[in-house]
């Protein structure tokens, strides 16, 4: 089948591997029919995840059309067109018994890389390296999705494509980043970052009871899609950014700030921002965490600082000072897809959600370099491959 593979640092190529089998009773086979691209593919792509190897397949944002089922599947039945969260539960455990899908205990078996960098294991990934179980990804035209009857959602009728994919990674991303930030009906969000997390993350907010939420970033149509959500935008250009966010919010801040940038993040005209990359470049540390110190700056005495963009090692120049005597309340995670799909379908069917927007364009695989240069510029919002093009 044809994939499109990493195969060192911003070198991609689309490449003829081997079919997916199913290697235990509990898999299925998906034929893809969309994969997305996804700010997290870029922490990979950029060399910043030690633990990539050449001829890996990326995607972790996926639906498609089961072609076949291992023999103790009962939920799922060939022909079921399906949406599969980008986290792998086995179902059974603790964590996943208990709606902590991210932090599995069995779907990841390559434990070593973990519980050196993290002190424990967390839930496998798909295309999301080695440290994540090494599963391959899903910009492909198959891919195997082991724990079938736990991870494969049948799409409802009425449920297009083009939503159902986001539903994969994106929304419950979002959704979750909203739940952790602890809204109560009333308050004030702030939102760093506006690609496809922080649109879902705005969206979610005012779902759970936000009566205002601050869309911050730098690109213009990230703000406006913002603002069609209802969001009121602020350039994270934006001189002083902390005073004009207590300017927002009547000299308090916000009562929840949530992080959707993660470790890649810029603040040009900061010297912080000049700190992190050099450290960055020499290989001293994984992470530029610009928005998690604005975030923790920010946010309102007693509040609670929500972490969705992803972290992988140790980061310094935190103002941890300031989150303790300011009572924050700190919580982050991968995304427990499966807690969250069946809510975020009846909301696409009720009309009160539509990822679709978030599409930019379909691609196919053969495009994948070109549509990961435009995604990284930031061209295009999010770029989603069609495997059957």
């Amino acid at each position: 089948m044809k994939a499109l593979c990493w195969n060192g640092k911003q070198t991609l190529g689309v490449e003829r591997v081997p079919d997916p089998a199913i290697l235990a009773p509990e898999d299925v086979i998906l034929r893809v029919h969309l994969s997305s691209t996804c700010g997290s593919d870029m922490h990979q792509i950029n060399g910043l995840v030690v633990t990539m190897m050449p001829g890996d397949i990326l995607g972790h944002e996926f639906m498609g059309e089961v072609v076949e089922v291992g023999p103790e599947v009962k939920k799922i039945k060939k022909g079921d067109r399906v949406v599969v969260p980008s986290v792998i539960g086995c179902g059974r455990c603790h964590y996943c018994e208990t709606d902590q899908w991210s932090l599995c205990d069995n779907s990841n078996t390559h434990r070593q890389p973990q519980e050196l960098m993290l002190g424990s294991t967390t839930a496998g990934i798909f295309g999301y390296s080695h440290a994540f179980g090494g599963y391959a990804g899903s910009h492909a035209e198959y891919v195997r999705v082991p724990y079938a009857d736990w991870g494969a959602f049948v799409v409802p009728e009425g449920v297009t494509d083009e939503q159902a994919v986001f539903v994969s990674d994106a929304v419950p991303t979002g959704w979750m980043a909203a739940e952790y930030a602890n809204i109560k009906n009333g308050d004030v969000v702030a939102v760093f970052g506006c690609g496809g997390v922080g649109q879902m993350a705005i969206r979610g907010a005012f779902t759970m009871g936000a009566s205002r939420v601050i869309a911050i970033d730098r690109i213009p149509e990230r703000l406006e899609l913002a603002a069609k959500a209802g969001a009121e935008p602020l350039s994270a250009d934006t001189d002083d950014i902390q005073s004009v966010l207590k300017d927002m919010t009547g000299g308090r801040g916000p009562d929840s700030v949530i992080d959707a940038v993660g470790m890649e993040a810029d603040s040009p005209k900061a010297f912080e921002d000049f700190y992190d990359k050099a450290k960055q470049f020499f290989r001293l540390t994984y992470d530029r965490p610009t928005v998690l110190r604005h975030a923790i700056m920010a946010c309102r005495k007693g509040g609670t600082v929500s972490v969705a963009g992803v972290y992988f090692g140790l980061l310094d120049k935190i103002p941890l000072g300031a989150a303790m005597n300011k009572g924050l309340t700190i919580r982050g995670g991968q995304q427990p897809g499966q807690k969250f799909v069946p809510s975020l379908f009846e909301h696409i069917l009720a009309g009160r959600l539509d990822p679709s927007e978030l599409l930019s364009r379909r691609v196919s695989l053969d495009e994948g370099p070109e549509a990961y240069r435009r995604f990284t510029e930031r061209e295009e919002l999010r770029p989603v491959f069609d495997p059957r093009l």
